[in-house]
């Protein structure tokens, strides 16, 4: 269950895609339903009946905030709690139990723990970003096909700014670019995972710097005088051929709600961008350490992925 992605936290989909009716998702190979109970709170089950395994999120939300399967119309809360087994009142319910997960709406997300069982061992580590009330925030979700571990190292990867985003950001950095020049890449280790920045023939290239939250998370911090402007990447793992990308922006200036268009139209380029390069991969997953050639610069991709294949490759819940 969750195998190469478990017992950790991750935005899953938008909150603004869960409304009355539950929604089904996979998650690292795994069905997942999402439904929202009465007072607006998030569950997540697997989606599998206990009965005879149809898919849960076919069914429908009951007035009082349960999931009703459609199949026989048993019913569960966001515990997994059997709450209802029509024509059977005599019924042990307490063996009838769906599979929950931990779930969280935080930031605008809908974050799952991909492990079974109503409670969590921790909490989601939530950049601040996400929450800060001084910020106005994008929300973007689209899908590649990739694995997310290329993803996400595209996401920590500097060096390839100038090259792939040519005509967006790194418009910025590409004039800086001699045939000599040098790029170096720093790392720091991080409660949350780490930081890494760059310098370019000694100088800060442009002056952002990368985030990394573990597990598949990137936070750009881009360099505006006296105010935040961050973006959020999310790799959410959907199965070995397809990632969910999640982009958030967060600004705390030009906060009027009618400009949002305009700062996701310019995230999506960037994305596309991104895409068009990372769907070629092949291997689709990244490889053990020393299956492809490295250099100096790849200093951050190689940290992301000794954190991966020691921590996640060989998980399962």
């Amino acid at each position: 269950m969750f195998e190469g992605f478990a017992r950790v936290w991750t935005p899953v989909i938008l909150a603004r895609s869960l409304g009355d009716r539950p929604v089904g998702v996979v998650l690292a190979g795994e069905r997942v339903v999402l439904f929202r109970d009465r007072h607006g709170g998030v569950g997540a089950l697997v989606d599998r009946c206990p009965h005879r395994g149809v898919k849960l999120s076919l069914g429908r939300v009951t007035p009082d905030g349960h999931l009703e399967c459609p199949f026989h119309a048993w019913q569960f809360d966001r515990s997994g709690a059997a709450t209802l087994v029509p024509l059977n009142p005599d019924a042990k319910r307490d063996n009838l139990t769906a599979t929950a997960l931990p779930a969280r709406e935080i930031g605008g997300l809908v974050w799952v723990h991909t492990a079974p069982g109503a409670h969590a061992p921790s909490e989601p580590l939530v950049p601040d970003g996400l929450t800060r009330p001084d910020c106005a925030r994008t929300f973007l979700s689209v899908e590649w096909k990739a694995h997310w571990t290329r993803a996400m190292e595209n996401m920590l990867d500097s060096p390839h700014v100038p090259f792939v985003h040519a005509r967006t950001i790194g418009r910025f950095v590409r004039p800086l670019l001699r045939p000599g020049s040098r790029m170096d890449i720093t790392w720091e280790e991080t409660p949350y995972g780490g930081r890494t920045g760059s310098t370019l023939d000694g100088r800060e290239a442009g002056g952002a710097s990368l985030d990394f939250y573990a597990p598949n998370m990137m936070v750009l911090h881009i360099p505006v005088p006296e105010k935040v402007f961050r973006m959020h990447a999310i790799a959410v793992p959907v199965d070995d051929t397809c990632v969910r990308m999640i982009v958030v922006g967060a600004r705390s200036f030009a906060r009027l709600s009618i400009l949002n268009p305009l700062f996701n139209r310019q995230n999506l380029k960037i994305v596309r961008e991104d895409q068009a390069v990372v769907e070629s991969s092949d291997p689709p997953r990244v490889p053990a350490q020393g299956g492809e050639r490295s250099v100096r610069t790849d200093r951050a991709t190689l940290r992301f992925r000794k954190y991966y294949l020691d921590t996640l490759a060989e998980s399962s819940a």
